[in-house]
């Protein structure tokens, strides 16, 4: 592999340091724009395989958008690529660590690391932080919220939820709906430490007069789910959307795919099952069994609720007890169960659809990721992007 470095500007004049290589037979240039985030974005060029069409094509950017139609005076900062709307954490949680919210500057963080990663799209599924600032920052990803998590008293992590009692579920819903961007989160189950096993936090009455209350705020709702039980009454329920599902049966799925009830299963969540059953092995061991029974069948699961037409999408249940910029070692998990580029789109073009973001479209904002490899022939370069612009900027 030979490289040359090779400074250049941008067609407003700004300085852009690149780097070309050659791999394989191909040249590749990385360039990075030396642009301030309040400035204006430079005209770039690219050129490749656009996913999930596969056309080859050029496209252009000005002013922070995409276009088809040529552009003069482009700086080209890739050929001979492969380029995907940007990637998608479904399940994610800008603003919490493992002790409750956090301030400003560690949620900055959190916020680049997922961007650097390639997610320019996150739907924070809860967060006791209010994250908004964020929306001023034209370097951080475009965030989608749920508000804050929904629990009982004592029936969830410490700091994480409004607790409230069933009674007061609805008026909570309402809330977290006005705080939110059109979604609520609510906690389906939790271990009950009376039964010592996992049970729905809410009589299932009250759970679907708050599904309707949040449908009549505008928002949609979705929710932790690992039992059996909660899962079903909450899909019976009228819900929105599965967080995890480990507890999915055959008529849940099926009523899930007739619906078109989202599930997310988290898979690297899923992974942390075992260590979760053994902290609890001692005082609840029906919950650990419980536990490590759902862990082992995750896959069976999943690939049940694919096959049966559920839609599924990326996330990575960052924050809380997980480091931010998963997002590929989930679609490495997700290839395990519907293939490279069932996860791809799980990622990237399927869930911008179903959040309401615009995709690689004429004039839309240019939030896309570049690689040296075709993602569906080899998913581990995921990992590696050459390129990834945010609002017209290279990261």
């Amino acid at each position: 592999m030979s490289h040359s470095h090779e400074p250049a500007l941008d067609a407003l004049g700004q300085p852009i340091s690149a780097v070309t290589h050659t791999h394989d037979g191909h040249t590749h240039t990385h360039v990075q724009a030396e642009v301030s985030a309040s400035g204006p974005a430079p005209r770039l060029h690219l050129q490749g395989t656009f996913l999930p069409s596969g056309e080859v094509r050029d496209a252009w950017i000005v002013d922070g958008r995409l276009t088809f139609s040529r552009v003069p005076d482009a700086v080209t900062v890739a050929t001979d690529a492969w380029i995907l709307p940007g990637l998608v954490d479904a399940h994610c949680h800008v603003g919490l660590d493992h002790h409750g919210a956090v301030d400003e500057a560690t949620a900055e963080t959190q916020a680049l690391t997922n961007r650097d990663a390639g997610t320019l799209l996150i739907r924070d599924a809860g967060s006791p932080a209010d994250t908004h600032w964020i929306d001023d920052r034209e370097d951080l990803p475009r965030v989608i919220r749920a508000g804050r998590h929904i629990a009982r008293p004592r029936r969830y992590i410490r700091n994480f939820a409004a607790e409230v009692e069933p009674d007061a579920l609805v008026d909570e819903v309402r809330t977290q709906a006005a705080r939110g961007d059109g979604w609520v989160k609510i906690v389906g189950d939790w271990i009950d430490r009376d039964k010592g096993d996992l049970a729905p936090l809410w009589p299932a009455d009250v759970a679907k007069a708050a599904i309707d209350a949040a449908h009549e705020a505008g928002a949609r709702v979705t929710a932790h789910c690992f039992d059996e039980q909660s899962v079903a009454e909450l899909v019976d329920a009228g819900i929105d959307g599965i967080e995890h599902g480990t507890g999915l049966g055959d008529a849940t799925i099926a009523a899930m795919a007739e619906r078109q009830v989202a599930l997310v299963p988290t898979m690297v969540n899923l992974e942390t099952f075992p260590d979760i059953a053994a902290a609890g092995e001692e005082k609840f061991p029906t919950y650990a069994a419980h536990m490590r029974d759902l862990h082992a069948r995750r896959f069976e699961t999943m690939s049940k609720a694919v096959e049966a037409g559920v839609p599924v999408y990326a996330g990575t249940d960052a924050g809380g007890a997980l480091a931010h910029g998963l997002i590929p070692d989930e679609l490495l998990l997700l290839a395990m169960v519907g293939g490279n580029e069932f996860a791809l789109g799980a990622a990237s073009w399927r869930a911008r659809e179903w959040l309401g973001v615009e995709g690689l479209d004429e004039g839309a904002s240019a939030d896309l990721v570049v690689f040296d490899e075709d993602p569906r022939s080899n998913l581990a370069i995921v990992r590696e992007p050459r390129l990834i612009i945010l609002r017209g900027r290279v990261s």
